[in-house]
Parts: C-alpha cells; sequence; structure tokens
C-alpha cells in the first residue's frame, strides 16, 4: 500500500517497525534510519524476513534528511526522533513534498520548554504543499486526545472537565532509570506544572499539587500534576474545556532521584567546562543512567494511561473514564522492548496506517484529535492497546 522512512531507532522507533513489519499489506516497503546505523541494523536483523531497509542518517541536517527522502521516495516520514530534532525533519518533508507524523512536540535543545507553536506555524505551508502533517501520534499526547474525540463524538454534548491520568506501575528493577531519553524525561517532569482553567493557564512548583487516585486492577497510587503538551491543543480544538490538568505518577524513591539530579546541577542544558571541553550536565547524565531500551528484559507490572471527562450530554451532567492498561512484560515478549515504548510506538504505526489508507490525509498541520478517532479506536484493539470505558462513575477529582 505505502513505502514509510522511520527516523529514529530508540525503543519506540523498535515497536513502530516491528508492527509495521508485520503488516505488509498496508506497510509495502520500510525503512528505518538514525544517527547510528548499527542500531537499525540490530533492530532489521532481529525482525528478520528483510523486511527493513536501514540508512545512516544525522536527523538536525536537513540536506542529509532530504537526499534520504529523495532516494528512498516514501510516502510518509514516521519521525520518532529527538523532539528537538522536529524542524529539520519538517523542512525536510516540506523540501520533498512528503507528509510527516510524530509523537512529541518541538522542544528547543537550549530551552526546556514545549508547546505547539513552532509546528503549528508550518500551517499554510504544508497545505500550500499539499502535504500533512499529524503531530504528537504517541499514547500521550496520541491516543489520550483521540480517547478525547472519540468521548466528544460519541458520548457528550459538551466537554468541561478533562483530566489525564498516567500510570506507570511496573519495576524495571533498578536504583534509577528513565523511561525513555532521559534527556527528554528529566526535563519534561522537572518543570513547573501548569493546567487550564477558566480561560488561561495557572503554573505550578514542580510536583506541588498531588493527590492518589485509584488505577483499575492496580489500586491507588501517588498522582502529580505536571505539564504535558496535549493539553494545548485539547483545549484550543475542544473550547467547552473549563478546566484540563494531567497527572503523572512517581515514586518517592524515583522523586528524591531527581531532586538529587537537580540539586546538584545535573539536570542542566546549559554547557560547562570540564578538562577543557564543554559538556552538557543532562547529556552527560544520559550516557551513564540505564538505557531506557535495555530495560525491557526485566521490567514488570503495568501502565494504565486514560481520560476521566465530565460534561453534559442531552442537558444531564455525565461523567466518562476511558483507559488502556498494558502488561510490560507482554510488550517485551512481543517487541523486546518496555510498556512505556510500546504505548509510543503502536499508535504510531496506526497513525501512518491512518495515513496510507487515505483516512487521515488532507493538506496541513494537524493534531490527531482533528482527524475522524473511530477508525484508530478500532486499530487499539486490534494491534495490542485495548480500550476500556467506564460510564457515570466517581472521577475523584474536584473542581
Amino acid at each position: 500500500m505505502g513505502k514509510v522512512l522511520i527516523i529514529g531507532a530508540g525503543g519506540v522507533g523498535t515497536v513502530v517497525a516491528h508492527k509495521m513489519a508485520a503488516l505488509p499489506e498496508v506497510f509495502s516497503e520500510i525503512m528505518l534510519a538514525s544517527r547510528t546505523k548499527a542500531k537499525c541494523d540490530e533492530i532489521a536483523n532481529k525482525i528478520g524476513g528483510n523486511r527493513i531497509q536501514t540508512a545512516q542518517v544525522d536527523a538536525e541536517n536537513v540536506p542529509q534528511l532530504v537526499e534520504l527522502i529523495r532516494n528512498f521516495k516514501p510516502d510518509l516520514v514516521v519521525n520518532v526522533a529527538l523532539p528537538y530534532q522536529d524542524l529539520p525533519i519538517m523542512d525536510a518533508c516540506l523540501e520533498t513534498e512528503t507528509s510527516y507524523l510524530d509523537t512529541a512536540n518541538y522542544e528547543p535543545k537550549d530551552e526546556a520548554k514545549f508547546e505547539y507553536k513552532w509546528q503549528w506555524a508550518y500551517q499554510n505551508r504544508f497545505k500550500e504543499a499539499g502535504i500533512t502533517a499529524i503531530l504528537g501520534c504517541g499514547f500521550d499526547p496520541g491516543v489520550t486526545s483521540i480517547y478525547t474525540a472519540y468521548a466528544a463524538k460519541h458520548h457528550f454534548d459538551e466537554i468541561n472537565y478533562l483530566d489525564i491520568v498516567d500510570c506507570n506501575a511496573g519495576d524495571h528493577g533498578k536504583a534509577f532509570a528513565t523511561n525513555f531519553n532521559p534527556e527528554i524525561n528529566i526535563r519534561e517532569v522537572t518543570q513547573k506544572g501548569k493546567y487550564w482553567k477558566d480561560g488561561k493557564w495557572v503554573e505550578t512548583e514542580p510536583h506541588e499539587i498531588h493527590k492518589p487516585l485509584n488505577y483499575p486492577e492496580i489500586g491507588p497510587k501517588e498522582s502529580y500534576l505536571i505539564y504535558h503538551e496535549e493539553l494545548e491543543s485539547l483545549v484550543k480544538n475542544f473550547p467547552t474545556i473549563k478546566q484540563a490538568r494531567f497527572w503523572m505518577t512517581f515514586g518517592q524513591e524515583y522523586l528524591t532521584h531527581l531532586r538529587v539530579i537537580q540539586n546538584i546541577g545535573m539536570a542542566g542544558i546549559e554547557p560547562v567546562m570540564y578538562e577543557g571541553k564543554e559538556i552538557v550536565p543532562i547529556q552527560f547524565l544520559k550516557a551513564v543512567l540505564p538505557n531506557p531500551g535495555d530495560l525491557g528484559e526485566n521490567y514488570k507490572g503495568w501502565t494504565s494511561i486514560g481520560c476521566r471527562i465530565k460534561g453534559l450530554k442531552d442537558g444531564k451532567e455525565k461523567t466518562y473514564y476511558v483507559y488502556n492498561n498494558c502488561s510490560h512484560e507482554v510488550a517485551y515478549q512481543e517487541t523486546g522492548t518496555q510498556g512505556v515504548s510500546y504505548t509510543t510506538g503502536v499508535p504510531a504505526m496506526i497513525g501512518a496506517m491512518m495515513y496510507l489508507k487515505g483516512l487521515w490525509k488532507k493538506p496541513g498541520v494537524f493534531n490527531v484529535e482533528e482527524f475522524d478517532p473511530d477508525p484508530f479506536m478500532a486499530e487499539l484493539n486490534i494491534h495490542g492497546l485495548p480500550w476500556n470505558e467506564i460510564h457515570d462513575t466517581d472521577l475523584e477529582m474536584e473542581y
């Protein structure tokens, strides 16, 4: 049906490649490219069947990207590289008139700040080029936004309150490790919190607001209000939302490690001089921490991610909870990765499928909730991320 170029050979790229390779009727040709070709070759060899071609590319080098895209001629570029590489890849897609999909929004390399304005600014250029950009097609952002769109389409006349809840109740057996790239993960969870209330953003200190929440089949876990990127697009695309928040679970030991990392300056993104060389502390930290892609083998337990929504249906107040629970062990058995990579990679594959089938295909730049959620939701149940619904339940939230 179509050719796809995957850029990024970490845990998420591994999942995307595995899932695409299993669907030759949709993904007729697949190329996996990364700065380190050996990583791509290793993934391709594990998948086997000569399904995956590989290439070396620097995702920050537009001319290199353009050359690769022109040589392979993909119908779609799937970007699962680092967030600060989004714009160079989008530039290369524009130059080659190739459609684009990613799982995380742009974040400047030298500033711990992520927002959609930089990518939304490409709207007119993508539209004029007649190509599609699909933004934020992982789990959160991604599935959580599609859950919201599905709820708005089928269960609500008006969504007023949205709480996205993200629980990782797994245990990887390490004293401290991050579930995806440490450089991005630590920047994300140590920044100030922020949530939407009555038409404006309210800022909080990091981890200032927290409460125990009950997660299905897991139980109560302390959950912390943090800022997450999908809130920005969801309050824009669903203007009846009065309050939107994002909650994530952290263990006390994890938070203690984070505080120490911050207090001693290891989360810093400004270069420091060491033995006559400039090094960035958080990049050095990444080098000494466990590789997130190697955590899967010993990972036990589950993730649980979903949306708790309150609003109106037929003039009456309604509550709704839609969620997925994913087993780290099952994810590892299928793809050799842990559940966090799996829950991000599967939606990226499904988003690419939606594009190639012509279901999510229109000129311009779009967040996933701007497309029809129904075919995507159906594929989640088929490809390893089944979802559950609870109607008219206690959402454990104050409004």
